[in-house]
């Protein structure tokens, strides 16, 4: 009777699922027949009596974490997602991609955001006959010595020294940076990198945005960076002629044009157009049509504010921990890949089990941009109507992806995940603090406290909590979600997250057909 009931709940997505897969599927039939037979019927608390499936469910990569246990899920589904993977095509669409392949086809482009962080002297990749390393690595050298140049002294039109750093961009020219920034900005290395400096970052046309940083801006020490890959961008040239006119405003005894000279710098592939508005042509960092703005926070686009502000050394770090994800990423098998688990399991969630939101809930509140920068990330790639066939796809291949840090989001909209709709969630945390703080005569540090509210978060989602005495207190438990535990929050692993959660995007793409590129 339960296996009747559980049929006719899941035939609309059966049905959803099919179509995004065009029909006979077996790979995906497989999956929902199980679900249908062993898992809608089963609570995650009795999932989690069993010591060998929690192991199982559980993978580590140096000195990271992913625990899947408390997704609503066995050894068998994990094997049948494997083989979904394997069905799809993933493996060979990785390795398509990592090798400059034409993988996005309605563009007629390679998708080579990982080329950004190969190291010096890798294997040649080429795009139209050229090797893109190569160019990476001069563009990356310009970029580090102008950095150098500036924070060794560089001073503007007037003589002063640029210390502080205004980014000018939006969407992906601006989430990027700015996530990498809040989650560096209080760790002791970058800290110590940054003294003396500043960063802000405009990206609202509102005027309220740019007013807000101007009114915190020293003209004579202000350097202005405008991210726009075709100087085009409606709204990043109408704030760049905001911050250009108030510059030249408040520099009256300095010849416009100088001033302009001296205090901008620029992240396009048009020179020439960032010349026309007065940019120093050799100031002027571009990076090729193969990475796509929500993917560009490892090139110029990152590379240019951070280095200004953390040093390049810094930036190294975070191109290294990136790095090390492509490795694994490129290497490790399907069912032990770290980003090709996190897209198998966002999918089984939307597609099979019906969820279509995801929280992604990082206990760290240096990461307070990290959910917006992966909003856009995952909803921009993977929000898509069509097939990279340009068929139309007949469902929903995305996912509504939101978040706030921990312990925030705990008194924020944790009552409805708790108590209202099943939103799978991704929990981040860190081992240790970048400011470890113990208030006196409290029996736990700042951390511990956080961090006993991380275990006890995916918990409580899973077991739920009958409260008889209290029916409105109840919660039914059974939501799924995973936990991803890193050492520390520093460019190393800054750098590994957000490509991590690349290349999640990417599997899930190749898993529904869409074109996330």
């Amino acid at each position: 009777m339960l296996i009747a009931v559980a049929h006719a709940r899941l035939a609309p997505i059966r049905q959803r699922a099919a179509s995004l897969r065009g029909g006979a599927d077996a790979a995906w039939d497989a999956l929902r027949a199980h679900v249908a037979a062993d898992i809608e019927s089963t609570h995650l608390r009795d999932l989690l009596r069993d010591d060998a499936r929690n192991a199982a469910l559980t993978f580590a990569v140096g000195d990271i974490t992913l625990d899947c246990s408390r997704q609503r899920a066995t050894v068998e589904t994990l094997r049948l997602l494997a083989a979904l993977g394997e069905a799809r095509g993933v493996a060979a669409k990785r390795d398509a991609m990592l090798r400059g392949e034409l993988v996005n086809e309605s563009e007629g482009r390679a998708a080579l955001h990982t080329a950004l962080r190969a190291p010096r002297g890798a294997a040649p990749v080429l795009v139209d006959g050229a090797d893109v390393h190569a160019s990476i690595h001069d563009t990356l050298d310009r970029v580090y010595a102008f950095a150098g140049k500036v924070r060794a002294g560089g001073v503007g039109a007037t003589g002063k020294m640029l210390t502080n750093v205004v980014a000018i961009g939006i969407g992906g020219s601006c989430l990027g940076p700015e996530c990498v920034y809040e989650a560096l900005r209080s760790e002791p290395a970058a800290q110590a990198a940054a003294a003396g400096r500043s960063l802000r970052f405009i990206s609202n046309v509102d005027p309220v945005d740019a007013a807000r940083v101007l009114e915190a801006s020293d003209p004579e020490t202000t350097l202005f960076v405008v991210v726009s890959k075709s100087f085009t961008t409606a709204e990043t040239l109408l704030n760049a002629q905001v911050c250009r006119d108030w510059l030249v405003a408040r520099l009256p005894g300095v010849n416009p044009a100088m001033a302009v000279a001296g205090h901008f710098c620029a992240v396009s592939s048009d020179v020439e157009k960032a010349a026309n508005f007065g940019v120093e042509p050799d100031n002027v960092f571009g990076f090729g049509d193969y990475v796509g703005g929500r993917f560009s926070v490892h090139s110029p686009v990152g590379a240019l504010p951070l280095a200004l502000h953390f040093g390049p050394s810094i930036f190294r770090k975070f191109l290294e921990g990136a790095r090390a994800c492509d490795d694994h990423f490129a290497s490790a098998p399907l069912e032990e890949n770290l980003p090709v688990l996190l897209g198998l399991f966002g999918a089984y969630n939307s597609a099979v089990l019906g969820f279509p939101c995801r929280a992604v809930l990082p206990y760290a509140q240096a990461l307070s941009r990290f959910p917006a920068h992966v909003q856009q990330l995952d909803m921009e790639s993977n929000g898509k109507a069509v097939a990279a066939d340009g068929s139309a796809l007949a469902g929903d291949a995305g996912e509504v992806v939101f978040g706030e840090p921990g312990t925030n989001g705990q008194h924020s909209f944790y009552q409805l995940m708790h108590q209202g709709r099943t939103v799978p969630a991704e929990f981040i945390g860190f081992c240790e603090s970048q400011r470890p703080t113990h208030a006196k005569g409290r029996p736990l540090s700042c951390h511990d406290e956080l961090m006993a509210n991380f275990f006890a978060q995916p918990d409580a989602l899973a077991m739920g909590d009958v409260d008889e005495a209290h029916p409105e207190r109840a919660c039914p438990g059974n939501r799924p979600s995973l936990s991803l535990l890193l050492p520390r929050l520093d460019a190393y692993h800054v750098g590994f997250l957000v490509a991590l959660y690349e290349h999640r995007v990417a599997v899930q793409s190749f898993l529904f057909g869409n074109n996330a590129f």
